[in-house]
Parts: C-alpha cells; sequence; structure tokens
C-alpha cells in the first residue's frame, strides 16, 4: 500500500470536494493551503474535516489533499469529510460500519429552496394589505 493514492468526492449543498489520500504523517491540505490557513480561525469546520479520521484512529496515517470549490465555508467543511469518510472506505473496507454509525457517509440532500415569483422569498409572501 506504500505510495498508493486513493481517491473519492464529497459533496454538500452546492459545494464539490475531490479528495486524495496517501500513506504519510497527517497532513492536510485544502486548495493547496494547509487548513489553518485555509478555515483561519474556524475550528468548528477544522474539526469536523477531522472526524472520520479521529473516529478510525487514522489521523495520523495518512495525507489529505483536498480540492474544494462552490458553497460557502461550512457546505465545503462538509463536503470534505464526506470525502474522507468514502476516501478511508476504499482503503479500508472494515471502517464502513464505524463511519456509518456517525452517519459520514450519508449525502447531506439538504439545498437552498428557491425563490417563487410572486413571492418575497422561498415561503415568505409579500405583506397583504386588507384596505
Amino acid at each position: 500500500m506504500e505510495g498508493k493514492e486513493f481517491f473519492a468526492t464529497g459533496r454538500r449543498k452546492t459545494s464539490v470536494a475531490r479528495i486524495w489520500m496517501e500513506p504519510g504523517n497527517g497532513t492536510i491540505m485544502i486548495n493547496n493551503k494547509s487548513i489553518d490557513d485555509y478555515f483561519g480561525g474556524h475550528l468548528t469546520k477544522k474539526e469536523a474535516i477531522k472526524t472520520p479520521l479521529k473516529l478510525t484512529n487514522t489521523i495520523s496515517k495518512y495525507n489529505v489533499w483536498a480540492n474544494v470549490s462552490g458553497g460557502g465555508i461550512t457546505g465545503q467543511a462538509e463536503a470534505i469529510r464526506h470525502g474522507i469518510a468514502r476516501t478511508l472506505i476504499k482503503i479500508h473496507p472494515e471502517l464502513k460500519t464505524i463511519l456509518k454509525k456517525a452517519s459520514l457517509l450519508t449525502r447531506d440532500p439538504r439545498v437552498v429552496e428557491r425563490k417563487k415569483y410572486g413571492q418575497v422569498g422561498a415561503r415568505k409572501r409579500f405583506q397583504y394589505s386588507k384596505r
């Protein structure tokens, strides 16, 4: 398995993350930046990304490269998390039960509802005046 790369895709809202993993020392690079440079002070986003690695005790065994686009920081972080979980399954299929129990393999289908014509937003209506 030495020197072998594994690839998977993760998605959330409108974000798409392409993940490459290989055996290494635990470096996480996102769009050619370190995780600290990319997410800055957003500690919860960094922890969300590391969740699948922590659950499977592989945090310092693999280097992760992510190429992520679309959406905002929350969608991107959760897309990366989804991609890492899917990549870990390709490397070690026996980890599927752990990751599935933590619901890290399910693609979250929730997206923003579109605005409708004749309304302020998706559900809110314009103010009604009787007189």
